[in-house]
């Protein structure tokens, strides 16, 4: 890259003093002897060329002199100017010679941007870091990027899978709950016929002699949780004490009240007894 900004520069400050010099003995021959236009010549292209090396030097070490940039900049004005006075009193190729006169300012300003360049320039280790650090860069954006597409891919999945789970499950509850309400009905059809009674008592009768049975369709709906059986709920019952209890909560309501709403009432009152023994009891005093 030093070599794309400082070879411009170089080729034209060379060609900007060899115009100058050569038309300072052509501009100055006819009047005065060649020797001394040459002189001139290269009186104005060396200042140039000093100032331009002392000041290369300040800029190799860091420093800068604008004393020194002003009179670098008045050798290449007075470079520019003798090229447009030369241009503006020939006769011929004034054109030319105009078109060329901006050579010296020209190299002044490419000297300029190079030492810009130089300094901005970074070392190739830095410049070897700093590619590593956008690289570095880069890749942990594309990885978080397919990061994301991969999440939102994979909760897409879910989303699609638990939707149509509940979907199969909505239908499965629908049609359970249709054939649980057609058998309700049934049995609750069943439940309130004429003759229902009469054939459940025709069954019951040489079984349970002398007890009228009740018939109950489950129940259908919210319930109260019965208490848990504890050992530590009281001390064992005797058989005689638990058919005594049985047949007083049993007869405690008319009419009788039926095995179930004894044995709730049994167990809400703090007693204790297994439900092989409760219905053994049951039985007994039934």
């Amino acid at each position: 890259m030093k070599a794309k900004t400082v070879l411009p520069a170089v080729a034209m400050t060379a060609v900007s003093m060899v115009l100058t010099l050569a038309v300072v003995v052509m501009w100055l021959g006819t009047a005065v002897p060649w020797p001394v236009a040459l002189v001139v010549g290269l009186g104005i292209d060396g200042g140039w060329l000093a100032t331009l090396a002392y000041e290369r030097r300040l800029t190799a070490q860091g420093d800068h002199s604008r004393v020194v940039t002003g009179v670098g900049w008045c050798f290449g004005l007075v470079a520019a100017g003798v090229l447009v006075a030369h241009a503006l009193t020939v006769e011929e190729s004034a054109a030319a010679w105009l078109a060329v006169a901006w050579l010296p300012i020209a190299a002044k300003a490419l000297w300029l941007v190079h030492g810009l360049w130089e300094r901005t320039a970074l070392t190739r280790v830095a410049l070897d870091a700093i590619r590593g650090i956008q690289q570095e860069a880069r890749d942990d954006a594309a990885v978080a990027r397919a990061r994301l597409r991969a999440d939102a891919t994979t909760e897409e999945t879910r989303l699609t899978a638990v939707t149509a789970a509940g979907a199969r499950v909505a239908r499965v509850q629908a049609k359970t709950a249709k054939t649980l309400s057609r058998a309700w009905s049934t049995l609750e059809t069943t439940r309130q016929g004429q003759d229902t009674g009469r054939a459940l008592t025709s069954v019951t009768t040489p079984v349970t002699p002398g007890v009228t049975p009740r018939w109950e369709l489950p129940i259908w709906g919210p319930t109260e949780p019965v208490r848990a059986l504890t050992l530590e709920s009281g001390p064992a019952l005797t058989d005689e004490a638990l058919d005594a209890l049985v047949d007083e909560i049993r007869n405690s309501e008319t009419p009788a009240l039926s095995y179930r709403e004894m044995a709730a009432r049994f167990r809400a009152a703090g007693h204790s007894a297994s439900e092989v023994r409760l219905r053994a009891a049951w039985k007994r005093v039934a």
